[in-house]
């Protein structure tokens, strides 16, 4: 797909999420609770994270926190996105780690582009997944994050993790971990 069709759809997307109308909200309908840390986008990413099952911790030492979270989790067989196993050979491993390039403080969402991981399937495949965010890179809305990543070329492949993987069956019983980790350990690394 070239830039400009890039660009095209991306404009077209922007530009409707604006002129949509907000949702009318019944009465009987139970508010949605949404985290209202505003002023802090760290904070509110946190209680985002924690809000969906996912565990988070801010720090300015990432590689302490990072050894700990292993060590708790007795993880023998680690994963790193930048030197990853094979295809094949992904689904032994225990642990998956991988960095963010961008995280939506108002939903939790982590965002990492394909461009910038050597393999997506670190985040998807092992059981659990550590993920390891700037927390400059924490931005309010996904219209944040899409401008963020906007200011770049933008890669083939963008995921959304929001979360452990979640799936509920027709009978509305809800599964974790069916189509992805079972885990989420997202450490925010405060130390630039």
């Amino acid at each position: 797909m070239s830039n400009s069709a890039r660009e095209s759809i991306l404009g077209s997307i922007r530009t409707h999420l604006a002129a949509s109308p907000a949702p009318d909200v019944e009465e009987h309908q139970a508010p949605l609770k949404i985290p209202v840390s505003k002023s802090d986008p760290i904070k509110q990413f946190k209680e985002s994270v924690e809000s969906v099952s996912g565990h988070c911790t801010i720090t300015t030492d990432a590689a302490d926190v990072l050894k700990q979270i292993l060590t708790d989790l007795k993880a023998e067989r680690i994963a790193h996105s930048d030197n990853p196993p094979n295809a094949h050979d992904i689904f032994g491993y225990d642990v998956g780690i991988s960095t963010a390039q961008a995280a939506i403080a108002e939903t939790g969402t982590l965002v990492l582009d394909s461009a910038c991981e050597r393999h997506r399937l670190v985040s998807l495949v092992p059981p659990v997944h550590i993920a390891i965010i700037n927390a400059s890179s924490i931005v309010e809305t996904l219209s944040d994050a899409l401008t963020l990543l906007q200011k770049k070329e933008i890669s083939p492949a963008i995921t959304f993790i929001t979360g452990p993987s979640r799936t509920a069956d027709i009978e509305l019983t809800l599964a974790i971990g069916v189509h992805g980790p079972q885990e989420l350990y997202v450490i925010v690394d405060g130390s630039k």
